[in-house]
């Protein structure tokens, strides 16, 4: 019974289900000016709508004819058209071709060497020994032959050292006996002019420098034999009496250019220098009141007094 009823409500509620889809589908299919005529009739407010129309905008003013230009456009007329057609196409300029990049160098590998069979190795192991040991006693050989040139040159330069030092102590010796021999005939010399009395006493001038004392070559002579024994430093062993002359040069004012003691000087070479050199202190010498005597080149026999 309860099944018998349900079957007429379930043919109902799906009878409603269809119209209601059914419907749907119509009010669907109406646009936008179906569904303002049926608000517009239902009198429903503005916030009710379901859907509301975009209204079209309204522009004041004379109407423009315009025709559409571009793909949206309407196609152009046939005579332009054909007149687009019989325009010349412009040429498109060739572009160059890219340059293809130049092959890569080949790398070239080098030709092998062959490797010597092991007998040639070892035969050629065994030279290299052979040539290593007589290059070694070649220079064994050369570093003997110049130890033996350096003792030989060593040696040789102490014999040159020791002949040089025998020169040396020879004309050490030389000097030596021409000293005594000078001494001995300064000696013999003087004890000849004692023995024959020839030996002159000079003048001693009572003023050294100035020559007042008289106007004769005698008195410059004095002159000068004073002023250059006050300046003399006598050495040893030099008798009295003994004359040295000197070769004197001179300006006026008795300023002295040179002095230089003749080779018949007995002297020994360190009195020659000493005289030379006690000519050179009394500078000037004596001039004034002499100018009469005065000489730029004089020979003055230097004589030694006992008042040295």
């Amino acid at each position: 019974m309860e099944s018998a009823e349900a079957t007429p409500r379930a043919v109902a509620y799906s009878a409603l289900l269809h119209l209601g889809i059914v419907a749907f589908l119509a009010l669907a299919m109406l646009n936008c000016t179906r569904w303002e005529s049926v608000a517009d009739v239902l009198h429903l407010p503005e916030a009710m709508r379901p859907v509301t129309c975009t209204r079209v905008v309204q522009l004041q003013g004379p109407i423009i004819e315009a025709t559409l230009v571009g793909p949206v456009g309407a196609p152009p007329p046939p005579a332009a058209r054909h007149a687009q057609k019989a325009s010349p196409r412009h040429e498109q300029k060739a572009e160059p071709k890219p340059v293809p990049p130049p092959p890569a160098p080949v790398r070239v590998l080098p030709t092998p060497v062959p490797q010597p069979k092991l007998r040639d190795q070892e035969k050629i192991a065994e030279v290299a020994q052979q040539q290593a040991e007589q290059a070694q006693k070649a220079q064994e050989e050369e570093q003997k032959q110049r130890m033996a040139e350096l003792t030989k040159q060593k040696e040789a330069e102490r014999i040159l050292k020791e002949l040089a030092k025998v020169k040396a102590e020879s004309q050490a010796q030389q000097r030596r006996i021409n000293l005594e021999t000078q001494k001995a005939q300064q000696l013999a010399d003087l004890n000849k002019a004692n023995q024959n009395q020839n030996v002159q006493n000079v003048p001693v001038a009572k003023q050294a420098m100035t020559g007042q004392a008289g106007t004769s070559n005698d008195a410059y002579i004095a002159a000068l034999q004073n002023a250059i024994t006050q300046n003399w430093l006598r050495p040893d062993n030099i008798p009295v009496g003994v004359v040295c002359p000197v070769e004197i040069v001179q300006i006026p004012g008795g300023q002295v250019i040179s002095a230089t003691v003749l080779p018949s000087c007995p002297f020994s070479d360190v009195a020659r220098h000493s005289v030379e050199a006690a000519v050179r202190r009394s500078s000037p010498l004596p001039y004034k009141g002499f100018e009469k005597q005065f000489s730029r080149d004089i020979i003055f026999n230097f004589t030694v007094t006992s008042s040295q």
